[in-house]
């Protein structure tokens, strides 16, 4: 069976952590809990960029969703911005520049799709384990 759910945040710090509780409370609800910590934290992650770099101007927001089916939790951050994200290798005094590192290590896999309308799609899926559900 397919789950589909999605929210629109505002582009201001605070609506990173409330995105990651709206994830939480979707994977909670359809049962999945093995994956939850990764989904979260890359919400949280990709939530982040979309507040700091994902903002064209006119436009006040990001879009979270998240599909389930039984075997795999799509995660997609939209935005306005059309500047292409990338993983860099930041150095060890930098103090930002790690959260795509950690999304490529966390999920099965992600990427970035130009949107219809103006802005981006960053997507990340993820396997559902065995006993992933309930």
């Amino acid at each position: 069976m397919t789950e589909s759910i999605q929210q629109f945040f505002n582009a201001r710090p605070e609506s990173v952590g409330q995105a990651r509780e709206f994830a939480a409370q979707a994977l909670d609800g359809w049962g999945l809990r093995a994956r939850a910590e990764d989904i979260r934290l890359c919400v949280s992650e990709l939530a982040t960029n979309a507040v700091v770099h994902g903002t064209a101007p006119g436009h006040d927001g990001f879009l979270v969703r998240l599909d389930s089916d039984d075997d795999v939790v799509r995660l997609e951050v939209h935005d306005s911005h059309r500047k292409q994200p990338a993983v860099r290798e930041p150095t060890t005094t930098d103090v930002s520049g790690r959260g795509l590192q950690l999304v490529a290590a966390l999920s099965d896999g992600w990427g970035v799709e130009d949107r219809a309308s103006a802005g981006k799609i960053v997507w990340s899926c993820f396997k559902a384990t065995e006993g992933a559900t309930g």
